[in-house]
């Protein structure tokens, strides 16, 4: 059955290709473009998921997102031109399950509501995609994105950034990343960090004084991610 999908925006011809391109991809989409015909809508039509812009005429996004919230668990992404970490604390602090900042990319868009949905799934099943920040990672095809743009990994690269995007921003030891990469079969630190180097080469603008793929002295490895 098709997932169906509540875009709440007032960019009328952003919300029109969005949709198109969603319905394309296989979601049923309706569109508002205010935030009391959202509500409405996701009283009456009961979707699986909300895209929520903040900037909205008379009721905004996160006025909007309160009110779901009374009402209902369904996920939440909100879509807006606000990248700052103050907004998007208090978009998690209402129960926002993704944060998308405008421009974005549809393909991109698409496996966050893909992860979300996975996430959301009650029968427990695993989902195709995983996300963290602008990190997408396509668990069916092996192909990682960043900000939109392919990461070229190699398999165990791919395996590296899964476990720390699994992670959530949380501290990853070596013995887990040892686990999780290589199944246990090695206890060689040096190897770990020699991924990690690569990973870098991959994920980091300047690798010699990473931003995203850090270390933390004792503990392990982690990802941070604006």
């Amino acid at each position: 059955m098709k997932k169906k999908l509540l875009l709440v925006d007032d960019d009328l011809t952003l919300s029109h290709l969005l949709a198109q391109y969603l319905r394309e991809t296989g979601f049923l989409v309706i569109e508002v473009d205010n935030g009391q015909a959202g509500l409405r809508a996701a009283y009456n039509e009961k979707p699986d998921l909300v895209l929520l812009d903040i900037m909205l005429p008379g009721m905004d996004g996160w006025d909007v997102c309160n009110r779901l919230r009374e009402l209902t668990d369904v996920p939440i992404i909100m879509l807006t031109a606000k990248a700052t970490e103050e907004d998007k604390l208090h978009g998690f602090s209402l129960g926002v399950d993704d944060y998308v900042t405008k421009p974005f990319s549809f393909a991109e868009l698409t496996a966050r509501i893909q992860a979300v949905l996975g996430r959301a799934e009650p029968d427990g099943r695993e989902a195709d995609y995983l996300a963290f920040g602008e990190i997408v990672l396509d668990l069916k095809k092996y192909e990682a994105s960043l900000a939109g743009q392919s990461l070229p990994l190699t398999p165990t690269e791919f395996r590296l950034l899964e476990a720390l995007v699994r992670k959530q921003g949380k501290v990853a030891s070596e013995a887990e990343l040892i686990r999780d990469v290589w199944g246990g079969q090695t206890g060689d630190s040096a190897l770990v960090r020699r991924y990690v180097s690569l990973l870098r080469k991959k994920i980091e603008s300047e690798p010699s004084s990473p931003r995203h793929l850090l270390t933390v002295r004792g503990f392990g490895y982690r990802l941070v991610l604006d």
